[in-house]
């Protein structure tokens, strides 16, 4: 796989030989995820068309946009579970036609679902343990066996479960049935499943969807302090804008498929395409009011 090649940027430095202020060109990291072009069609359909999108390290991006906009298309695209008709995917430097799903995991991607997908009977503990499951290394035998590799894979998969799980305040539930949970715990489970390997980037497919006022509170403070404390970049898709205005550090749009703005979130507050595309509100309707 090509790299992705770093960017520079001008900055003015004294030259202590000559005392005289020179520019030299100072490396710009790479965005940890980038989207190059990205076309996905359906029967003729376009879902999404010339997508592009840059998301740097640690940042929370956001994309909204109405049901059908093709939001949750981009996700499966990052994910590998659609390969689009023209684009590319840029994981950490690494350009992919189309994501290899297998190797999800150790390319340092983690994602929930819009619908929740937990191991209903299995505990709080076992399904947090699976998220880390798809980055063990021991072989068939190991495992079978329980010895080697396998042994303190396990050891160390049930200590990482149980950091994450005390992270997100699960300590009262680690041994009870998930699906015996409340629907808002059943989410912060989903999401302790995909941070336990500590992944790059996080995709969250409407992770406040169903939830109280209370929850998505919490939510929202956990999805924030997972970038603060792992430094974890995060995609979100979420229909709830006064969350994605409280929490995202840069906003993206999309309408039919295409971007329509992309910016901070008060850029993408004030936009007037996306006022009229998303919200159906005239521009004197005070933007601040909608999103709050």
């Amino acid at each position: 796989m090509s790299n992705l090649t770093a960017k520079s940027t001008p900055v003015s430095i004294v030259d202590r030989s000559t005392n005289k202020e020179v520019n030299r060109p100072i490396p710009v990291p790479s965005p940890t995820l980038r989207l190059e072009s990205i076309t996905l069609s359906f029967g003729g359909v376009k879902a999404v068309a010339d997508f592009e999108l840059t998301v740097d390290t640690g940042e929370i991006r956001a994309i909204i946009g109405p049901n059908g906009a093709g939001k949750s298309s981009l996700l499966n695209v990052i994910s590998g579970f659609y390969r689009p008709q023209r684009g590319h995917v840029w994981i950490d430097g690494r350009k992919f036609a189309q994501v290899p799903t297998q190797q999800l995991a150790r390319l340092g991607v983690a994602r929930t679902f819009q619908n929740l997908a937990l191991f209903k009977g299995l505990s709080v503990l076992e399904n947090v343990v699976i998220g880390w499951a798809a980055v063990r290394h021991a072989n068939f035998v190991e495992q079978i066996v329980g010895l080697g590799r396998a042994r303190r894979e396990r050891e160390d998969a049930l200590a990482r479960a149980g950091e994450i799980i005390d992270f997100l305040d699960l300590n009262a539930v680690p041994d009870r049935l998930a699906g015996a949970l409340p629907y808002g715990l059943q989410k912060r489970v989903e999401l302790a499943r995909a941070l336990v390997a500590r992944p790059k980037i996080l995709l969250l497919d409407e992770p406040m969807a169903g939830m109280t006022v209370t929850e998505k509170q919490e939510m929202t403070r956990f999805v924030r302090a997972a970038r603060d404390e792992f430094g974890t970049t995060v995609i979100l898709i979420e229909h709830d804008i006064g969350i994605v205005m409280g929490l995202s550090d840069r906003v993206a749009v999309l309408d039919h498929g295409r971007k329509i703005a992309d910016g901070s979130p008060a850029e993408v507050q004030a936009n007037q395409a996306v006022i009229d595309a998303y919200l159906g509100v005239a521009h004197d309707d005070a933007p601040e009011e909608v999103y709050a």
